[in-house]
């Protein structure tokens, strides 16, 4: 199913990230997907975000948000579109395609809306995550593959086709396991062994010395993790252990249309409440380069994730964890999530229970100071980070492209809208983008919130179209 007189496929690949030298996941996600599939298919990346970066081996392109002409062009030229979040919300020429369509489910981002926008105002937080769970809910009415992170999302991606009317008897009859219609496409990490050009945290980071021991937490602050407790472990550490620190790679993110979370100043004032800050614990407020996290991962002693127990937890896949086996550094983390069960069955690290100050303590004690446990940790963590290479991660989706088929029930959802009898809201959201929609949208705001939530909306609109 390739185009005319073409013997490569041609994948179109499409987010609202930033690709350039500090990515975030979803960016990184694309680029490193792009790489691998531009060995058999022709590959575009489209971003209505900025592209700062290039690559001899597949194009970039910029389509403003809402620019449905300028991506026209790119539906038109592809057989495959891969989607990402927002993008059928942001352009009708992919909602409406009739191009084989793969849909990126590897974030449950209507899960992350539950702890990123609870502090927001009840109204808010209700239509953020219904706007999360709508946009879900049509690339599993129309996508003809899905992929996931984990055997766990696995579970939840079956439940929420099976919901939709995906789990019937066409796609049954076509493949009783489902496996070839959900596809297990984890986050990878790179083939090569990281390489430090320079010291990015010891002899560095003022207040670390180079014969320091260094607890690194690879990645953003959001409301999902829970740092405050590992800032209490380390106040506990602070008179035994003064030479352990813990350094928080990005702080703040570089993306501004991500908000500054909650958990970031709970963070922030439980090290100054300790008097750690500077000390103890050291925040880095700019966002690492993504070529140059080498740097920093191979400064550190052991990686750190820690985080609450919720329905975010059990479905998630961090990604910083990646980088701490790219890097091979001891691991400890919280329970509950599919990482927690890698490090405890691999013996990759140490695993402790949540809101556990003192558990997580000793843990950090053992990875960092007991040279036997060190030793088993790094040669079982040498076995384990084989297995996440991109180019494992990647396969099914490679295979997929390699040959491309329509979903076998493809002919039953064309045109049948996954929110038609939905709330008012959700039919608001499900239309084109217009005068039409805005005003209903500014209709449905003035009923929720009045003048206050009006000018709100209108201010974040007009502050993201200054950035674009």
């Amino acid at each position: 199913m390739t185009a005319a007189g073409s013997a490569r496929s041609r994948v179109l690949l499409i987010t609202g990230d930033l690709i350039g030298e500090r990515m975030a996941g979803p960016a990184i996600r694309v680029w490193h997907m792009a790489e691998a599939l531009s060995t058999g298919c022709d590959v575009r990346i489209v971003s209505w975000n900025r592209i700062e970066r290039t690559s001899d081996r597949f194009r970039t392109f910029h389509v403003r948000e809402a620019d449905d002409r300028g991506m026209r062009e790119h539906e038109e030229w592809a057989d495959v579109i891969i989607v990402q979040g927002t993008s059928f919300r942001t352009f009708p020429s992919i909602a409406q395609t009739r191009k084989i369509v793969v849909a990126d489910l590897y974030d449950p981002f209507q899960l992350e809306q539950l702890e990123m926008n609870k502090y927001a105002p009840p109204a808010e937080w209700a239509d953020e995550v219904t706007k999360a769970v709508s946009l879900l809910n049509e690339q599993l009415s129309r996508a003809d593959c899905f992929l996931c992170a984990s055997e766990a999302q696995r579970s939840l991606w079956l439940g929420g086709l099976s919901a939709m009317g995906r789990l019937n008897p066409t796609t049954y009859s076509a493949d009783p396991t489902f496996e070839s219609l959900l596809r297990l496409v984890p986050f990878g990490l790179p083939e090569d062994p990281p390489v430090q050009q320079r010291h990015g945290i010891k002899g560095t980071v003022p207040g670390i010395g180079v014969d320091d021991k260094v607890l690194i937490w690879g990645g953003g602050i959001y409301n999902w993790f829970d740092p405050a407790t590992l800032v209490e472990a380390m106040g506990l550490l602070a008179q035994e252990h003064p030479e352990i620190k813990l350094f928080f790679l990005s702080a703040r993110h570089f993306n501004p249309d991500i908000p500054e979370m909650r958990a970031l100043t709970d963070t922030v004032e439980t090290a100054e409440r300790l008097g750690l800050v500077d000390r103890t614990v050291f925040f880095n407020d700019t966002w690492v380069d993504y070529e140059r996290r080498a740097d920093y991962l191979l400064d550190a002693d052991v990686g750190v994730s820690t985080h609450l127990i919720h329905a975010e937890t059990r479905f998630a896949f961090r990604t910083r964890i990646l980088d701490y086996l790219w890097a091979e550094l001891p691991i400890v983390a919280t329970d509950g999530d599919s990482f927690a069960t890698l490090i405890r069955e691999r013996g990759i690290g140490r695993v402790v229970p949540p809101r556990d100050a003192a558990a997580l303590a000793a843990a950090i004690v053992e990875m960092v100071c007991d040279e036997r446990a060190r030793a088993v940790v790094a040669h079982n963590l040498r076995e384990v980070r084989e297995e996440f290479m991109w180019s494992r991660a990647l396969a099914p989706l490679v295979e997929f492209c390699a040959d491309p088929r329509p979903a076998a029930d493809r002919e039953l959802v064309l045109g049948r809208s996954a929110i038609a009898g939905g709330t008012p809201f959700e039919r608001i959201l499900a239309m084109p983008r217009g005068a039409r929609r805005d005003l209903a949208l500014l209709r449905y705001y003035w009923r929720q919130g009045g003048l206050s939530l009006v000018r709100s909306k209108m201010l974040t609109r007009r502050e993201r179209l200054q950035r674009d």
